[in-house]
């Protein structure tokens, strides 16, 4: 086997290009560093501004444009029907499980034309991480993390990062330390706005004992230069 394709495979973190709102950053620059990269039907727009090339460019291509496959004619292709019952992006994220993912970035989930693909983007993350393979989504500006029940999560997120903790369920047993509002092991309510727009004071850090959540920190100038 040629040298090359070994370290192909050795490479497992997959960032997906998806349609929404993205923004160069450093921190997602860093993200992109040794990654294996898929383009997502119209999340192929954010490869000029990365500056990277996919080794795959997956969907129906009915958001891309003559001028886009064009200039992009040269990356391989994965294509199906409209008549589907997955997103270009969850195609996209299937590929990057069959090639041997054990770690994702969905680059441009927020934000964008379809809030159900936003929400969509969101609950995969949840999905991904119970099923072993750490997810995260960003827009560069900002960024979502899962919150596993039964375990300290610790961030290293700049003093003043407004962050929020968003729901799938009702949670129990919440703690919230280095935020300027912290909690003490309380119980939250499925579509209560308590965990909305706090703001990291310290070292942040979040556990749960029950329930599915996500932070979402929207980032500083600092971080996302």
């Amino acid at each position: 086997m040629r040298a090359n394709a070994v370290s192909r495979r050795a490479m497992s973190r997959f960032v997906i290009l998806l349609g929404g709102e993205l923004a160069p950053t450093r921190r997602l620059s860093a993200m992109l560093e040794g990654s294996r990269i898929i383009a997502a039907d119209s999340g192929m727009r954010h490869a000029s501004l990365l500056g990277v090339t996919p080794e795959l460019w997956v969907g129906d291509f009915d958001s891309v444009d003559a001028a886009m496959r064009n200039a992009f004619a040269y990356v391989p292709t994965r294509e199906f029907p409209p008549e589907k019952d997955k997103t270009d992006g969850e195609l996209a994220i299937d590929h990057a499980l069959e090639e041997g993912a054990t770690a994702l970035v969905l680059a441009g989930a927020f934000g964008g034309e379809r809030a159900d693909h936003a929400h969509l983007h969101l609950t995969q993350v949840v999905r991904l991480c119970e099923m072993g393979v750490p997810t995260l989504v960003t827009s560069g500006n900002q960024e979502g993390r899962h919150l596993a029940a039964g375990v300290q999560h610790e961030f290293d997120y700049a003093p003043g990062t407004i962050f929020s903790i968003l729901l799938f369920e009702p949670l129990s047993g919440l703690t919230v330390e280095g935020a300027r509002w912290p909690l003490d092991h309380v119980e939250v309510e499925f579509g209560s706005s308590l965990t909305l727009s706090n703001y990291v004071a310290d070292r942040l850090a979040i556990r749960l004992e029950k329930g599915r959540a996500m932070l979402v920190a929207h980032l500083n100038d600092e971080e996302t230069a």
